[in-house]
């Protein structure tokens, strides 16, 4: 199963919003003024003291191919120099536990490699990057001139919910867990693309909510249902995330955030993450791919039935690394400016304080034609400075609200 096939895959009835698609579609932006040079070497003055992005893919490489994330990669969007270079000063560190693994009820297995994993590499790394489990350490780290990791996980901990697992889980450093089992329904939550069971969250997903924030742990609804995205905000007692997508209001389908739900999430204090790939934000590239002669149908769990958990690493592999190989025709390239029209639509939606980015780097997309990989992370500050937007505005984008929200759910 190919994850950049799944992601198209989540069109369901799609829809476009034609006068939001033609803003987003333009070219047009004021002249840039403060930019970095060509090289990123230069850093101008107004350049955010502390960039924080939302959803970077780690460890399923480096434990399915036995890489080390501290070297450079041929290949991909994702290791530790190209994140320095990119000026990224700390990060959701994502770990992630895909579909091939839930048939055979591989999740938890997986799960707990790939935490173990990214603190050994960690460890091993412990010159360039260390472990943060709340904003105070995270800020402390990074005046160090070191990168700091913080720990989430994308995809399902345990199909089934286990509080014990949970708070293992949390002992062992996790700080940030997505409810869904990934695209898929557990049976706690509904997912964006998955059956609707529970009508949004059930009484066992009230309880792990309340359990995480007794923990100190960030709530992910990423892949959520709109129903189980707004219940989650209304029942959490701290706010939640929305690490990587984007919005409905831009291109209408399941997986990305609906208004209503972006509303929500906001009210509560949670921030919204904008991630950057063609297909979640590019009105123009999204008709030319759905209109292709074969349009992408859904993909389930799984393509075939998987007895042992070799299999599913098999299976996962067969996709690394999770980058887009798609040859995009130059007409249908969205810019990063296109990209930053998308951001000031969630900003007019939901307010500053509650937009950010999560680029879902090794996620299976494309990104914007002025970047290549995790390197190329200024393009989207050069972008911000060309739409006008203050430097307030630009801190709270490209890191401070991800600060804010760990603070206010971590307490520290």
């Amino acid at each position: 199963m190919k994850r950049r096939d799944l992601i198209k895959s989540l069109a369901l009835l799609p829809a476009m919003k034609s006068d939001i698609g033609s803003m987003v579609s333009s070219g047009s932006y004021p002249a840039n003024q403060d930019v970095l040079s060509a090289s990123n070497s230069i850093v101008p003055p107004s350049y955010p003291a502390f960039v924080m992005e939302g959803h970077i893919h780690v460890m399923s490489r480096q434990l399915l191919e036995g890489l080390d994330i501290g070297d450079r990669y041929a290949d991909g969007m994702v290791d530790l120099p190209r994140i320095k270079e990119g000026r990224i000063n700390a990060m959701f560190f994502s770990v992630y536990t895909p579909e091939p693994y839930y048939p055979g009820h591989f999740e938890v297995k997986n799960t707990f490699r790939v935490i173990e994993l990214a603190l050994e590499q960690i460890e091993k790394n412990k010159a360039v990057i260390e472990l943060g489990h709340n904003a105070s350490e995270l800020r402390e780290i990074t005046t160090r001139g070191k990168l700091a990791a913080f720990l989430d996980l994308e995809g399902s901990f345990d199909i089934q919910g286990d509080l014990y697992l949970l708070r293992a889980l949390y002992r062992l450093g996790l700080r940030s867990m997505q409810l869904t089992a990934h695209n898929e329904t557990n049976s706690f939550i509904d997912a964006c693309s998955g059956k609707r069971i529970w009508n949004g969250i059930n009484k066992k997903g009230e309880k792990i909510i309340e359990e995480m924030n007794k923990l100190g742990m960030v709530i992910n609804v990423a892949h959520a249902s709109s129903k189980a995205i707004i219940q989650a905000a209304n029942i959490s007692q701290h706010p939640v995330a929305y690490t990587h997508g984007g919005f409905r209001g831009i291109i209408d389908i399941k997986r990305n955030i609906s208004d209503e739900a972006a509303i929500a999430v906001a009210a509560k204090g949670g921030v919204i993450g904008l991630q950057f790939g063609h297909y979640f934000n590019d009105p123009k590239y999204y008709q030319w791919e759905i209109s292709k002669p074969n349009p992408l149908k859904l993909i389930e769990i799984s393509d075939k039935p998987l007895t042992t958990i070799e299999e599913a690493d098999a299976e996962v592999a067969k996709d690394l690394p999770f980058v887009s190989h798609e040859v995009i025709p130059d007409e249908y390239k969205m810019s990063v400016h296109q990209l930053v029209n998308v951001i000031d639509y969630g900003i007019r939606l939901v307010g500053e304080d509650h937009v950010a980015f999560g680029a879902d780097f090794d996620g299976g997309i494309a990104l914007p034609k002025e970047m290549k990989d995790a390197s190329d992370y200024p393009e989207m500050y050069k972008a911000l400075k060309a739409k006008g937007y203050s430097s307030s505005r630009i801190d709270k984008v490209m890191g401070l609200n991800w600060l804010r929200l760990i603070h206010d759910v971590t307490g520290k």
